[in-house]
């Protein structure tokens, strides 16, 4: 089952006088608990896509429907529940409230939904990723690794069918950036939760159950990776 489609999507930005077109007619779907891997070299449009499917940016042209709803012209105010119920987004930044302690973190997206077990289902995420000691901590007292630990709780918290990374290994280390893609990839197999994640690093593409590769704004292949008999498949 479909649960993310693009439909010719593009995007132009215009700077002054001079339009830049960053996406060029991009058409794909994910299938429902799938694990998707964006790949390309800087400037090729990748994170420009992330943000056209996850609601925070708008296509040029094109439509984009997630779960069956076309949300290409939704408004804000018609986007936010989908935002924090539907979709869980993880940044390379972490991107976590400075003033807001890991717990109180990880809590936020649950208390907007008013959801009486908010602290609970915290508190558990936090056990499950092992910073349990951490919660009374606030990001500036955290390493990367576990900022971004932190972040993909916030993510995972209202259980969302969706989960959107970008380059969420890219402001680590390759030691912590491993346990974070091994820790991202176990809570997705667990929750079965769809994954489409941006990157341009070889070895976390290779993980994915299928790999579509941006060149210039266009879609340059779209590959399955080896399944357990061994065969990947081009489309």
């Amino acid at each position: 089952m479909k649960i993310l489609e693009a439909q010719n999507i593009s995007k132009i930005y215009t700077i002054e006088e001079r339009q830049i077109s960053v996406l060029n007619d991009v058409t794909f779907s994910v299938g429902d608990g799938e694990f998707v891997v964006i790949k390309g070299s800087s400037g090729s449009g990748k994170s420009t896509l992330l943000s056209l499917l996850s609601g925070l940016d708008s296509p040029t042209s094109g439509r984009i429907f997630i779960e069956g709803t076309d949300i290409t012209d939704l408004t804000e105010d018609e986007l936010a529940p989908l935002r924090n119920e539907t979709i869980g987004y993880v940044f390379q930044s972490f991107h976590l409230v400075p003033s807001l302690t890991a717990l109180e973190n990880v809590m936020f997206p649950a208390e907007l939904r008013r959801d009486p077990q908010a602290l609970a289902k915290a508190e558990a995420l936090l056990v499950r990723v092992g910073l349990d000691q951490r919660g009374n901590n606030f990001p500036h007292q955290l390493s990367g690794g576990e900022k971004q630990r932190v972040a993909i709780c916030r993510a995972l918290i209202n259980n969302p069918r969706i989960i959107f990374a970008d380059e969420p290994t890219g402001n680590l280390d390759s030691k912590n950036g491993q346990a974070i893609l091994e820790l991202l990839l176990e809570l997705q197999h667990e929750r079965q939760t769809t994954l489409i994640l941006v990157t341009h690093d070889d070895t976390i593409a290779v993980r994915a159950e299928r790999l579509i590769t941006l060149v210039d704004g266009k879609i340059g292949s779209e590959v399955a990776t080896p399944s357990q008999n061994g065969v990947g498949v081009l489309r």
